[in-house]
């Protein structure tokens, strides 16, 4: 995957070659870039799956089990810390680069891994996986960013969508390594190899593909834009050489020089600051569309699936059950990425975005109906469904999982690598991850409270946020298909129907 043997012939060498073949050899190795990119993904997908396994071991081990806040901030704190790494990952790898950046998510995940398995308090728990997070706040900036700075715009939708197949790929990975360690040793708190605690080996397993994305990122080229903006030029053209035709190599270059001696001109800066509220008006459409993934709810159909399943009648308190109730739920999210993968370059950002607003709000909105009709617990015990309701409130979960999955989930990490201009694409993706980080964690530590009062109001409060995410994405949120990322600067919703318009009449005239 290095680029040490890319060169930088010119169009008649290409000529030369079979254009099909080189096309082939171009694209599979674009695709190869971007999945070792997009595994900072996974490290996200599998430490927030990870734990989920190992929270009732660690509650009696340490003591937790009459603390449920103290085992909910266990559990959620690394939220905070991906909130933290990646509103400074953007602002690093603007500084030093997209590949030392990775480099330090790695690193971090690494060192997390096997400090959470040798934890001996809930304090030095806490701090292992808030440095956890830090790398995998930092990974979730840097995937999007350097898949979008690399991939060929005809293809750039597709590509970036693999952050999203490798969160889902993570999330199932966990699942599967969990039940396979704890089913090898009897239980999540009894010994494994070397006499160490089930659940201490689940977090230690994640050294693997934490080192796998280190030594992979070290084989990556680093980012074209990146190069050109610190004066690398041939280093800029060498890298363009390897991803994309000799014959587009020249254009692709000058486009980035262009982009950024425009910039300059104009004297303008890295800066965020706008009009609109203190921000640009572009950021806070990248912070939205981050809050909103978060404010429809999706973690809560992951992390608290069981409260949805008990009402239904399964009984939740059997592994197995509990086991393959994820797994249905995980291998949906990632069955339905694909088609967002197949879709994405053909049809575009907005429409996808708009069908999976619609969908999700009226899946929601048949959960949050069915819970109106739950027949409350006794003893505190889960509510259930009577009838009919139940099977309504099943099916509306997991229409609202293919939703998400299809849309909402993988076009957010699309819009977010490649809607900002160049000058301000670090910074802003940070700032937008770290908003959707934030998200999570309210949603994440609301929900136990919320769903107390009342699951129909819970998921009634869900359906409104996918309506407001519908409004939202129909007014504020321009398509980006087809488009150079040296062009988003000429990017807004209003000025794109304008020139629609326009071509509409030229058109007419024409004809």
């Amino acid at each position: 995957m290095s680029d040490s043997t890319a060169g930088s012939q010119q169009t008649g060498t290409a000529s030369a070659r079979p254009a099909g073949a080189l096309e082939k050899k171009l694209r599979r190795k674009i695709l190869a870039l971007s999945i070792a990119a997009a595994l900072g993904g996974f490290l996200f997908g599998f430490d927030s799956s990870v734990i989920n396994g190992a929270v009732q071991a660690i509650e009696a081990d340490f003591g937790l089990t009459d603390l449920p806040l103290l085992s909910g901030f266990v559990v959620a704190c690394a939220l905070l810390g991906c909130a933290i790494g990646a509103w400074f990952a953007g602002r690093i790898a603007d500084r030093i680069g997209r590949i030392p950046v990775m480099l330090i998510g790695s690193a971090l995940f690494l060192i997390s891994s096997v400090g959470s398995a040798f934890a001996f308090a809930t304090w030095d728990l806490i701090i292992w996986r808030v440095l956890g997070g830090l790398g995998i706040g930092i990974a979730s900036v840097i995937a999007p960013a350097y898949i979008s700075e690399i991939a060929p715009k005809a293809v750039r939708g597709s590509l970036a969508s693999l952050q999203q197949l490798a969160i889902t790929l993570g999330i199932f990975a966990a699942l599967l390594s969990n039940a396979l360690i704890a089913g090898a040793a009897g239980g999540a708190n009894e010994p494994f190899w070397f006499n160490g605690d089930a659940w201490r080996w689940m977090f230690a397993v994640a050294v693997i593909p934490a080192a796998i994305y280190g030594i992979l990122a070290l084989r990556l080229p680093e980012s074209p834009r990146y190069l050109a903006g610190k004066g690398r030029r041939d280093d800029a053209r060498r890298v363009l050489a390897s991803v994309t035709t000799d014959s587009e190599v020249d254009n692709a270059l000058k486009e980035i020089e262009d982009s950024i001696a425009k910039d300059k001109e104009y004297a303008r800066t890295g800066s965020l600051r706008g009009k609109l509220l203190g921000l640009m008006p572009v950021v806070w459409i990248g912070i939205l569309l981050s809050v909103f993934q978060q404010l429809v709810g999706i973690n809560v159909i992951f992390y608290y699936s069981t409260t949805l399943w008990n009402s239904v009648g399964f009984d939740i308190g059997n592994a197995n059950t509990s086991f393959i109730i994820s797994v249905v739920t995980s291998v949906i999210n990632v069955a339905v990425t694909f088609i967002a993968i197949f879709l994405v370059d053909k049809v575009g950002r907005r429409p996808l975005l708009l069908v999976g607003s619609a969908g999700m709000a009226v899946s929601l909105g048949a959960m949050a109906l069915a819970f109106t009709q739950a027949v409350p617990g006794v003893d505190g015990a889960a509510p259930t469904l009577p009838g009919a309701w139940g099977i309504i409130a099943l099916a509306g979960a997991n229409l609202f999982v293919v939703f998400f999955g299809a849309t909402w989930g993988p076009i957010v990490w699309v819009l977010l690598g490649e809607i900002f201009p160049n000058r301000i694409r670090g910074k802003a993706l940070g700032v937008a991850a770290a908003a959707q980080w934030l998200a999570n964690f309210a949603i994440t530590e609301t929900f136990p409270g919320l769903s107390g009062f009342s699951l129909g109001f819970t998921y009634g409060l869900y359906t409104l946020f996918a309506v407001l995410s519908f409004v939202f994405v129909f007014f504020a949120v321009p398509e980006t298909k087809g488009r150079s990322l040296e062009s988003m600067d000429d990017l807004s919703p209003a000025r794109q129907r304008r020139r629609e318009r326009a071509d509409a009449q030229k058109a007419t005239t024409a004809s």
